[in-house]
C-alpha cells in the first residue's frame, strides 16, 4: 500500500476530504521526524515506538581504493512494534494469493 493509498482508505473509511487526511498525515510524519532529529522517542500505546538507536563508531572499507574508513558514531530512526501489534500481525490468516513462510 503506498501514501496515496491510505490516505484514500482513511478517507472512504472516515469521510473525512482527502485533502485534510493528506495534510494530517503529512503534518504527523514531519512531527514524528521532528522529534526523533531532537532526540525525542515517540510511543503510540498499542501500535508502538519510533525511537532513535546509537551506533558506535567504527572502521569501514572502501574496497575501490582498499583503504579503510572510519565512520563516526551516529543515530538512526527505528521503528518497534508494540506485542499487541506484532501478535495481530502474526495471528493474521493469510489471503489465498500470498504464500505462506
Amino acid at each position: 500500500m503506498r501514501k496515496a493509498d491510505l490516505i484514500s482508505e482513511i478517507s472512504d473509511k472516515t469521510g473525512i476530504p482527502k485533502v485534510d487526511v493528506m495534510v494530517t498525515l503529512e503534518t504527523m510524519f514531519k512531527e514524528i521526524k521532528l522529534s526523533l532529529i531532537a532526540g525525542e522517542n515517540i510511543y503510540i500505546r498499542g501500535f508502538g515506538s519510533f525511537i532513535t538507536k546509537k551506533r558506535a563508531a567504527k572502521i569501514g572499507r572502501n574496497i575501490k581504493k582498499n583503504i579503510a574508513v572510519e565512520i563516526p558514531e551516529h543515530y538512526i530512526p527505528a521503528f518497534k512494534p508494540a506485542k499487541e501489534f506484532v501478535q495481530e500481525v502474526k495471528n493474521k490468516n493469510l489471503p489465498d494469493n500470498e504464500p505462506s513462510v
